[in-house]
Formats: C-alpha cells, structure tokens, sequence
C-alpha cells in the first residue's frame, strides 16, 4: 500500500493527466458526447483503484448516482456517489470512510457523497423526490454485487409511479416559474431553464420510474415518440450538451449560466461569425431559443403520452366536432393520423376551433404530433388558398384565446411556416440592453397586452386604454400591425420601413378593407414616433404637438398609435416601463386630440393657458389663498412657463410663493409625486451659476434619478426650477426624504457649496460586455417659444447609462455657458437617450455646437 502523501500524489496526477488528454481529445474532435463518457471512464477507474488500494471491506458497495451514476460527467460537475453499507457502520469502519471521503477531495475530485444502508435509502428516497431521482440512476462501481442488486430491487418495488409522474411533473412546474416561465430569457439556464438539458432529464426519469426504459430508443419502440421526434430529441440534447460543456470549460468552474461575458466566446467556439447586421452570439443565441421551444414542445407532448398511460381516461366514445375533429376527454383531438395530410388546411382550423369551444382545454398529443409532422405543408400554395388567408384572418376575430393559439402556433412551428417573416425572428435576440425577449415573444406579449386592453376583468389595470380601445372598433386590426411591427428585426436597414411592406403584403392578400390596410401599414411604420416625441422632445411646446398631430392625421390613427405604443412599450421589458412614461404619453395624446379638434395652433395655445390659469385658480380658492395672491408671481412669468407647467403644479408654485415673491435664500419645496411614485420638487432662487450643477448632483448623492426638468427664469431674474425624480437607491422612502431634501438643498444653494460630484459605481455586466457608441447631435429647434426664449436647440444625447453621467452632461453645458430649459431623461434599460431644451452660450454659431458635441462625446465614453 502506498504511503498517504504518495497516494494523493499519485491519484491527483493520474487524475490530471487524464482530464487534461481528455480536453485535448476535445478540442480535436469537438465531441460533447464522448467527452463525457472519457471523464466517467477515468473517474471509474481512480475511484475503484482507490477503492482497492485503501483496501475497503468487501462487503460494501461503491456506487455512482444522479448524472454520474447514468454515465454524464461534465467538466465541471460534482461526483454524485452513495457508498452503501449492509449495516450501521462502527467507529472503526467510519473512521476508514471519513479518510476515503477526504482522499477523494484531496486528489480533486468535488465529490456529492452520502453514506447509507439499503433502509436508509429508501427512508430518504419516500422523505425526498430529489434523492429518489438520483438513486434511479445508480450503477455500480465496485463492491458487493449482491449488496447493489438488492438495493436497486428494493428501490424498484417501492417506486409508485403515478406519483412520482406528478411529482416531478409539479418540480418542472415550479422549476420553470423561478425562470419566468419562459425559455427566451437574455442570460438562459442551458440547464435548469425551461427547455434546457433538466427537462430532458425529466423525461428519462419518469420513463424509468414506469419501468417504459431509459433512453429515447426506447421510448420509441414502446410508441411514445415517434422516430422523427427521437432524432429530434438527440439533435437537441447534443446541441445542449455540446453548449454546457463548452461553457464549463470556458469559465473553468460550474456554471450553467448563458451571461452577456460568455456568449461571443461560447459562439466562436461553437463556429459562429459575426456578420454585417448580426452578432455570433445573437446567432447562438438564436439557435439555442429554437433547440429550446422544440424541447419544451416535445417534453409536452411525451409527458402527455406518458400521463396517459398512468392515468387512463375514464372510458366513453369522442364526441364529433366535425369530419376533421372531435373532442376526447375535453381535448381537441384530430379523428385519424392523417387529417392534416388529407386537408392541409386543418392546420388553421385547429387553432381556430380551439379559440371557438371554450370546453376544450388544448390538443391532445396525437393532434400535436401529426401537427407537427405535417406543418411542412404550410408552402407558397398552402398561403395561396383563399380558405385559409380566411382561417388565419378568423384567429385575429375572435374574442378568446388570441394569445394563446398563436403562442401555440408558434411552439408547434405553424406560424413561422404561415409567416415566412415571422419564421425568421423566432428566438431571435437584440442586444440592445432593454428588450428582454427574443424578437417573436415580444410581438406576442404586445398583442397581449393589446388584447389585455380589451378584456373586461382587466380593465382597472388599464382603464384609459381600455375606454379608448372599446371606443376604436375592430380592435383586431391592432392585433394585426402589433404582429408586424417588429417582424424586420435583424434584416438590416429601418425594420419599420421593411416591416411596413410585409404588413402591406399580408393586408392586400388577406383582403382587408383600404382603410383598415392604412391604418396597419401607417402603424408598422410609425410604432416608435409617439414614444420619440413624447420621451425626447418638449410636449409642452404647441408647435411639437402641432407637427405630431399633422402626422398623425385624425383621432383613429392617433387612439391606435396610442394603445400600440403603450402595449410596446410594456411588451419590452418591466425595467423599461413606469408610471412616468405612461404620464407622458397620455399628456400627448390629450394635446394632440385637442389639436385635431381646433387645428389652429395660435387659438390652441390661447386656450391651454387660459384653461391652466383658470384651473389653476380654482385650486388656489381650495386651498383659500386670497383671490389676487397670484398676480405678483405671474406678472414674472412668461408664456412658456404656463405652457410647460400643468394647472395643478401652477397652483402648488402660487401657493409655495405668494408672499415670497422677492425672498434671499433659496426655497425648495418637495411633496409626493402626483403619480404615488417618486418626488416632484420646486426651486426657488436667486439664479446663479452652475445651479443645474449643483441640484443634479444633490439629488443623485441622494439617490435619486431626474426623470424630467423645466427651468424657468422669471423677469426679475430667479430661477424657478421642478424637477420629478424617481427613487433609485431601493430605499422605499420618498416621503422620509422630503424634509432632508428641502432643508440640505436649500443650504448647500444658501452657500452656492462646490457641486457634489455624483458616488462612482459599477458599470452594469450588460454594458461592459455589449457596449454602447455615444451619440450627440445639436439641432436648431423650430418653435413657437422662439419670440420669448431666443433661438433653442434641441441637445439629443445616447448613451450607455452609469452613475453620474447626468452630471457629466449638466457639467459640459455650464463649462460651455448653454442655458438649459428642459431635460427629459429617458432610460431604456442599461441605455439612455437624454434630450435637453438649450440655448445661449457660441450655440448660435456652428463651430460652438461642434465644440460642445466634440467635449460631450470624449467625456461620455465609457
């Protein structure tokens, strides 16, 4: 027996040195497959040499279990092993065990051990659904055969195998809600995710628990999957072992994680290129997406076939829909394997009669695979025929199920093939650091939060959108350009533009009215201009409103690129939407229906102050302010103030500043935001320089985000400046913080202190990994304000987001002497698009707007 150090020494090199062949092997041949054979093989063997050399009782079993024990070892997996004993072991015996165990760290081996007699395990396996999986799986290494083979025939007869089916049914269940039961997350689990190598796993499990076998030959052989979905399954599960044992050995440690820092490193290694209009790891992202919907879609399908057999349903004859379709056991069920072969355009129909009987409750599994085998049918033809144009066009007029039928038409292949556009996007991702769905599943949450604007039990949640979309009519032709409106995405080029000639297409074809085909191309191609001008330019400013309402038209156009823009908006990402940008956009859509309703922009003007002032004074009687408390305050006002400024915030002003007309220290006001979210704050004070400076700083010490600015200086020279900010720090407390801001503001203006330069903080994975270009441009602003304010510009700035980059920006502006008006700040994810209302300083000469552009740009990049 060899000495302990000499033992180690020896078992770690010999450990090393095959894993490091191993790797080479790899590298060569590029095969996942074998790679983990080889590392079960070598593991094998240290482990029964050990096993000898330590010179462990015969009467006891060393045995593999979980993935090693079915033979998988990725590079970085734990070694799952149960050391079985045919009795509690004694002092001596766990003291020989405990050195096995220590051994087997320290050659470098991360072994999963338990120690446990026959009893044992079963009283852990019926205490736990985890454990009992991994015994499933046992296979003897070395040992006491006899000792092993009673184990497993123990195991085998206390198997129940109904309950387990529903058991590990549920953990797959609540597996996939931890991942937002979506397989098309940004950073995927290629492991535990929906569609990863668990649900894989899952199948197998089951199928030995049933005694149906442990491979997917034969589960072919017993009927359960058919050949080509055999074929499917090990295409799938070679792709996902390939692409995990890639990620282990890139990152070096276990890691099942697709993060932003791995994905171009795994697509070169997986033999992905970049191209001109796409990333290689958009391109292994994609494919990874399709191999995960055909895993969900067929993990469906068998554990559906295999519930089955389990639980038979209660007997009785199916009950004809049509010469097509009948209805087994509330299941759309097709009346022979052939149906769709016979009449290809069954394919539509069954989607459609799912959307028309509310008792059915999906396809059954028959109906699924012959779908699935046939949807090749779906060619130029096939989308030729006049009947089914009618079929497809039915499935958007419906008043149930919309969403539902075509997530299912999109799993089972059938839309990709119906919409050849469409096929192109599926499990296509865009790397633009706020949309957190693939290209598809973002058209498909937009129409469903369109369709969520149509359903009575949600119209509290949306309750404008909801009185505006009954209001419409024929809400089904929003469906429809919702579909489109993204379906160019990847191609190169504007995708609105391309995306309108697809919709345009699709209408023409389908037969839709003129004025319905209008409406849906304008859509396509203009689905992103409300949310440009509401979120970068000056909505307040009659001649913005004047230039959106020309575009749009008339009030249909305007309602249905309202309810498209917010349903896209919400569709994008949680991050991306708040009550804010929601306010915003209704405040567009009121100007510019008040706009289509007068169309003069001098009278529209006239009237919005005068209806504010108005307003405004009701609310000061409320309050009991004198009837003329006003009247010193506003005499200092100009115009544009009345025009930015609501009635509400027009009487808050009056009330905060009636007696304090002329006062010598700064004022500051702050109070709950109107929206219940974040705080909107007043200042007031004699102006003086770099005060932008200073206030941005402050707030962004004190955790907070300037989502909106209007700066004001009245005729006598102070500033009056509101800001509406939103709490990033996390800290829940906006009500807790309004007398620390109005006192702490107020002191450091009172001192005109030095401006506090914002805390340096991270710069986000996502911006590190998929960084953003700057951009800035200053443009000469065409504008009614122009007689009272000087000329303006408009100041657009893009760029990644980080701490204090707002700062940065105010920085510039005073170091180059612009005046600034406004400032909406738009924050899309890790991306910023900030435009700013400026004036003064050399902007009035080109070579000053280069020069602030050219100092704006060096000081963004990250």
């Amino acid at each position: 027996m060899l000495a302990h150090n000499a033992l180690i020494a020896h078992f770690k090199a010999h450990l090393q040195e095959g894993q490091r062949a191993i790797r080479e092997h790899f590298a060569a041949n590029g095969d996942a497959a074998r790679l983990l054979v080889e590392r079960c093989r070598l593991v094998d063997q240290v482990l029964c040499e050990l096993w000898r050399e330590l010179d462990l009782p015969a009467s006891l079993a060393l045995v593999a279990v979980g993935g090693y024990g079915r033979g998988e070892l990725y590079p970085a997996s734990d070694v799952d092993l149960l050391i079985l004993l045919p009795e509690q072991p004694g002092s001596a015996l766990t003291a020989r065990l405990e050195r096995l165990i220590c051994v087997f760290w320290d050659i470098g081996l991360e072994t999963g051990h338990s120690v446990r007699t026959i009893e044992q395990c079963l009283e852990e396996a019926s205490a736990d659904i985890t454990v009992q999986t991994a015994m499933i799986e046992a296979r003897l290494l070395t040992g006491d055969a006899l000792l092993f083979q009673g184990f497993t025939a123990v195991l085998k007869a206390s198997l129940d195998a109904p309950a387990f089916f529903q058991t590990k049914r549920m953990e797959q269940e609540d597996r996939h809600q931890r991942f937002s039961d979506t397989p098309y997350s940004l950073e995927a689990n290629c492991k535990e995710g929906p569609g990863g190598l668990r649900d894989l796993q899952l199948i197998l499990w089951i199928a030995q628990a049933a005694g149906y076998g442990r491979c997917w030959r034969d589960l072919e052989q017993r009927g359960f999957i058919t050949a080509e979905e055999q074929q499917l399954l090990e295409t799938c599960e070679a792709f996902l072992c390939r692409l995990r044992t890639h990620l282990h050995l890139h990152v070096g440690r276990r890691e099942d994680r697709l993060l932003f820092e791995y994905q171009t490193a795994l697509a070169e290694r997986l033999g992905f290129s970049a191209t001109a209009t796409r990333r290689s790891s958009e391109q292994l992202m994609q494919r990874y997406y399709r191999t995960a919907k055909a895993v969900t879609q067929i993990n469906a399908i068998v554990l559906q076939n295999i519930g089955a057999a389990l639980f038979p349903p209660p007997e009785g004859p199916p009950q004809p829909i049509n010469e097509r379709f009948q209805n087994a056991n509330e299941f759309l069920d097709v009346v022979h394997e052939d149906v769709f072969n016979h009449n290809p355009g069954a394919l539509l129909e069954a989607f459609l009669l799912l959307q028309q009987h509310a008792e059915l409750q999906g396809m059954s599994a028959r109906t699924q695979r012959a779908l699935w085998r046939a949807r090749h049918l779906i060619d130029d033809d096939f989308r030729r025929r006049p009947e089914n144009r009618q079929h497809f066009l039915q499935l958007f007029k419906q008043g149930r199920r919309l969403v539902q039928e075509f997530r299912r038409m999109n799993q089972l292949g059938v839309l990709g093939r119906y919409l050849p556009g469409f096929g192109r996007i599926v499990g296509q991702m865009q790397h633009d650091l706020f949309h957190v769905y693939t290209v598809d599943q973002h058209i498909l949450q937009v129409v469903r939060r369109l369709r969520r604007f149509s359903m009575e039990e949600f119209a509290h949640e949306y309750p404008f959108c909801s009185r505006l979309l009954s209001d419409l009519g024929s809400p089904w032709v929003l469906y429809i350009a919702a579909l489109f409106h993204d379906i160019a995405k990847g191609r190169g080029g504007d995708h609105s533009e391309l995306g309108a000639v697809d919709a345009q297409q699709f209408c023409e074809d389908h037969g839709l009215a003129a004025a319905d085909t209008e409406l849906v191309v304008w859509l396509v191609r203009r689905h992103l201009l409300m949310s440009s001008v509401a979120q970068k330019q000056d909505i307040s400013d009659p001649g913005v409103v004047a230039r959106f309402a020309a575009i749009v038209g008339d009030e249909r156009h305007l309602i249905a690129l309202y309810l498209l823009t917010v349903a896209d908006i919400r569709g994008t990402s949680p991050k991306v939407w708040n009550a804010w940008k929601g306010q915003l956009l209704e405040q567009l859509f009121n100007a510019t229906r008040r706009f289509l309703l007068s169309n003069d922009s001098t009278l529209m003007i006239q009237g919005i102050i005068a209806q504010r002032q108005q307003e405004a004074m009701r609310l000061m009687r409320f309050f009991a302010l004198p009837e003329k408390a006003h009247e010193g305050l506003w005499q200092q006002l100009d115009t544009v103030y009345f025009l930015r400024q609501s009635a509400e915030e027009i009487a808050w002003h009056a009330c905060a500043l009636h007696e304090r007309i002329e006062i010598d220290q700064p004022l500051v006001r702050a109070r709950i935001n109107s929206l219940g979210a974040g705080l909107e704050v007043m200042v007031y004070t004699h102006d003086q320089p770099d005060l932008f400076v200073r206030m941005v700083g402050f707030f962004s010490r004190a955790g907070y985000s300037i989502v909106d600015a209007k700066i004001h200086t009245t005729r006598h020279g102070y500033a009056l400046d509101t800001f509406m900010l939103l709490d990033v720090s996390g800290r829940d407390s906006d009500r807790a913080m309004i007398s620390y801001i109005e006192h702490e503001l107020g002191e450091r203006l009172l001192r005109q202190a030095p401006a506090d330069v914002p805390a340096n903080g991270r710069i986000s994975r996502q911006v590190k990994h998929f960084p953003i270009q700057p951009q800035v441009s200053i443009q000469p602003l065409v504008s009614l304000e122009a007689d009272e304010t000087g000329k303006l510009f408009v100041l657009s700035v893009v760029a990644a987001d980080r701490p204090g980059l707002l700062f940065v920006i105010a920085r510039k502006l005073a170091d180059h002497g612009a005046n600034l008006h406004t400032a909406k700040i738009a924050t899309l994810g890790e991306r910023v698009e900030d435009t700013f209302l400026i004036s003064g300083g050399h902007l009035e000469e080109s070579a000053g707007r280069v020069k602030l552009e050219t100092d704006l740009l060096k000081h963004l990049l990250v």
